[in-house]
């Protein structure tokens, strides 16, 4: 409750700066420290002040950085009494080694010295004042700058440091910007409750007290896994360490304590997108992996849905391999082993009387397929005077050569001009691929009815398990430190995982109408 008051206090006359002060707050409180990304004149600096304000100290320093800033502006001038002992020694006093709060803008224009030295501080918390080391109480930092450095300055160590990265841009929204022409600039000088330096403490300690629920470990390997995937394709891959996604949980953990819970739940996921980027090409698809992992992960369950649905669709395929007719079944005669298609071929005199008849098989493997080839007699001999040609078809195309069966020899059987159409032959479909197989063993549907029925017990469990969570997750849903537009992606990630078990649900009830 205090910090959501402090949170009110601190976005007081601040418009579109309420998600990074809040976030920022969270940050410091939680011992880390802040990047804030952006054009000047987009009050980087008053957010900083405003937040120094919280804290129960006056050890506030701030400073703009330039290639010509020296060492002692930042970190104190040399005693000049000392230096006259031989002591090369800095008056810290007011200086970023005794400040509880500080702000370094342009952080990057700085000098390799004072970069180097600040890492050290960061890092270790200790500033090397000649022969003596200091204990610096620096509990949050905020950097601001224009640019972001690049790669290969040598800076990484250092903007590694900053777990919470925000882009600050221009006001967007019309009435706001005629406010502040309107009203002017909103003041640092702000009447807000201070956190001393003993609940900090506490904070930082009982924050370690903190679970990862299984909702967030399950939506975290998600997101890793997604981002494994764009890394596979993309020119440039996001590369995220274990210390930021280490750091990043506590920020969660931290969350989630101040929110008066024990545990992450899925809200303080969102926070991420203020983690693991690196650039602003990173934001933007690391944005959109995060929102999109939210929107379709929701509650973790020991049951996994996909595992279901591949359960489903196993069972489907059984039941329609054990009781539907997978193929067309065809009307065919057993020679030699082998399956043949029965046709006939007959001759007429003029009284339209039949003659002669000839009973010839065609073999099933031809079938759809294309070149000629000769049919066989029921004793297995090779019909030369009939030729068959299924042409890629499902119907086969008959000739004769009469001279050829009437001779029996070579020459009449190879000479093109006495071939002659006949018909054509179709073969007769007794079951039709689809049809329902009939006497089938009882026994056989109802073992299929009685699994149908343990995977739709099995989805309604889910179903009730995630009602009871969903819940439990509106009477927590009071985060202080997410907008609540981003709430929304929360539910609907729950209420897309509702939508799945019925339809699962569905597909059971779907399958069951096919025993």
């Amino acid at each position: 409750m205090k910090i959501a008051n402090i949170i009110t206090q601190l976005t007081k006359d601040v418009y579109e700066r309420e998600e990074v002060i809040a976030v920022s707050l969270l940050a410091s409180l939680a011992g880390e420290n802040i990047f804030l990304y952006g054009p000047p004149g987009v009050a980087k600096s008053l957010i900083s002040r405003r937040l120094s304000k919280v804290f129960d100290t006056k050890n506030y320093f701030e400073h703009l950085m330039s290639k010509f800033t020296t060492p002692e502006e930042v970190f104190g001038p040399i005693s000049i009494s000392e230096l006259k002992k031989d002591n090369y020694i800095r008056k810290v006093d007011n200086y970023l080694p005794t400040a509880d709060f500080a702000f370094l803008d342009e952080i990057w224009k700085s000098s390799p010295a004072i970069l180097n030295t600040l890492l050290t501080i960061i890092n270790e918390k200790k500033f090397k004042n000649a022969n003596k080391v200091i204990d610096v109480p620096l509990k949050s930092l905020i950097s601001a700058s224009n640019e972001i450095p690049n790669e290969d300055e040598g800076l990484e160590a250092l903007y590694d440091r900053f777990l919470v990265r925000f882009e600050v841009l221009p006001l967007e929204n019309k009435k706001h910007f005629e406010t502040i022409l309107q009203n002017g600039a909103s003041t640092e000088k702000i009447e807000v409750e201070k956190i001393t330096n003993e609940e900090i403490k506490k904070y930082q300690k009982e924050i370690q007290d903190i679970k990862l629920s299984e909702d967030t470990f399950k939506i975290i390997h998600f997101i890793r896994e997604e981002i494994s995937q764009y890394n596979k394709k993309a020119k440039k891959p996001i590369y995220i360490s274990d210390r930021r996604w280490q750091k990043s949980a506590k920020l969660l953990k931290a969350s989630a304590y101040f929110s008066n819970r024990k545990e992450t739940n899925i809200s303080d996921i969102v926070l991420l997108s203020h983690c693991l980027w690196r650039d602003i090409k990173d934001k933007k698809v690391l944005n959109e992996i995060i929102k999109k992992t939210i929107k379709n992960s929701s509650f973790y369950s020991s049951i996994s849905l996909f595992e279901i649905k591949l359960q489903i669709d196993n069972l489907e395929k059984e039941i329609k391999k054990e009781l539907y007719y997978t193929e067309d079944i065809f009307d065919t005669e057993i020679l030699n082993n082998k399956e043949y298609f029965k046709s006939e071929y007959y001759e007429k005199d003029w009284n339209n009387r039949i003659k002669f008849t000839q009973i010839f098989y065609i073999p099933k493997e031809k079938f759809k397929t294309k070149g000629e080839f000769n049919p066989i007699d029921k004793n297995g001999n090779k019909l030369k005077w009939i030729k068959c040609d299924f042409q890629a078809t499902g119907t086969c195309k008959v000739e004769i050569n009469d001279n050829c069966r009437r001779y029996n020899d070579d020459y009449n059987c190879n000479q093109n001009y006495n071939w002659k159409n006949y018909a054509s032959f179709t073969p007769k479909i007794l079951y039709k691929k689809g049809d329902k197989k009939k006497d089938v063993n009882t026994r056989l549907i109802q073992a299929f009815e009685k699994e149908i029925d343990e995977i739709i017990e099995t989805l309604n469990k889910i179903e009730s398990e995630i009602n009871t969570k969903k819940a439990k997750f509106k009477k927590e849903t009071n985060n202080p430190f997410v907008p609540e537009e981003k709430i929304k992606w929360c539910f609907e990630g729950i209420d897309n995982q509702i939508d799945e078990v019925n339809l699962l649900k569905k597909e059971c009830d779907r399958i069951k109408g096919l025993l």
